[in-house]
Order: structure tokens, then C-alpha cells, then sequence
């Protein structure tokens, strides 16, 4: 594979007989397209650093690459294009984060999707495999986890709640804890 350089050494040598204020549309095609085989994947990289979704990544490298395109024959340097590229890429990232942001607060909250029922028959025989396995475990250990994962308590309230003090709730929710793990590994092994 040329190296941006080459490739650009290459564009510069074509059009250094002509000296004309515009660039060919082929020196510029040429450009654009070697920069894609180089740099292409590079960028949707760099994108996906900035936005969650390797699609909008992408549309965000393709938009750069077409502003590229529209604006080679101002090109001055061909060695400096890849750098103008980045540049194109971060700004187009930022502005569509923008956007989202913005979107983000005027959108109404999105209805969630209903479950299929297979989905729904999946998840509750795993609860009722994990209330089975709760129900294998001591006393103490239970409470300890169903105030903790069920109620959402701080170890503190727990720990008034029953009687006992801060360290011993905690022992017995890492014992719980591993107790239904050994469980529950044993129902499905």
C-alpha cells in the first residue's frame, strides 16, 4: 500500500507542469481516493471515540470525506490533506454530540419496547431460579441479600434493621452472595 506522501508526491508532480490556481478534478479524485484507502478506517476510529454508535461513526467519516471532495482543488499541500481530514472528522463529531445533546432534551421520553414473550418467559424462570436458590441459603444471608438487591438499602439501614453491626451484614452478603453463585452455577452446570 502507497504511503500518503507518495500519493501525494505523485498529485503535486501531475499538476506542478500546469502551476494553474485549480487543481485538476482527476489530481483531486485521485486524492481523495487514496486518502480513503489510507486513512478510512483510521477515521471511523477516531469517530467512534466521539460517539457511541460505529454507524453514525461512519456517516460522520463519509460526510468528511465528501467535504474533502468538494474542496480538494483548494489543496495546496497534498501531504497535509490527511491532517485537514482529521480535522474535518473531530469538528463533524462534536457538532453531531451537539446536536444529540440538544435533541436529546426536547425529545419526549421513548416508550419502552415491549418484551416478546419468550423474553418474558426467560426472565421469570430466572427469578425463580434465583428465589429458589435464595431460599436454599441461612436466614441471615437472605435477609441481608433481599434487603440489599430487593429494597435497595444501604448497609447501614440493614444493618439497624436486624441488629447487627456494619461488618456483619457486609460478611453476610458476600457469603449470600457467593453461596447463590456456587447455587445457581450447580443448577446450570
Amino acid at each position: 500500500m502507497e504511503s500518503l506522501s507518495t500519493v501525494a508526491n505523485d498529485v503535486t508532480s501531475e499538476v506542478s507542469g500546469e502551476r494553474s490556481a485549480t487543481r485538476s478534478e482527476v489530481d483531486a479524485d485521485a486524492l481523495v481516493a487514496a486518502l480513503f484507502q489510507l486513512e478510512g478506517q483510521r477515521l471511523v476510529a477516531l469517530a467512534r471515540f466521539f460517539t457511541d454508535d460505529r454507524t453514525a461513526a461512519e456517516d460522520l467519516v463519509q460526510e468528511a470525506f465528501i467535504r474533502l471532495a468538494r474542496n480538494a482543488y483548494r489543496i495546496r499541500e497534498p501531504e497535509k490533506a490527511a491532517a485537514y481530514l482529521r480535522s474535518i472528522v473531530v469538528n463533524l463529531a462534536r457538532d453531531h454530540n451537539r446536536r444529540g445533546l440538544v435533541s436529546l432534551r426536547h425529545r419526549p421520553p421513548a416508550a419502552p419496547d415491549e418484551p416478546s414473550a419468550e423474553d418474558t418467559s426467560v426472565r421469570q424462570e430466572s427469578r425463580r431460579e434465583v428465589v429458589a436458590a435464595l431460599r436454599m441459603l441461612p436466614h441471615r444471608q437472605r435477609e441481608c441479600l433481599a434487603l440489599r438487591y430487593y429494597l435497595e438499602l444501604p448497609v447501614d439501614q440493614i444493618a439497624e434493621l436486624l441488629g447487627l453491626s456494619s461488618n456483619s451484614v457486609k460478611t453476610h452478603l458476600k457469603r449470600g452472595l457467593r453461596g447463590l453463585a456456587v447455587i445457581l452455577e450447580d443448577h446450570h452446570g
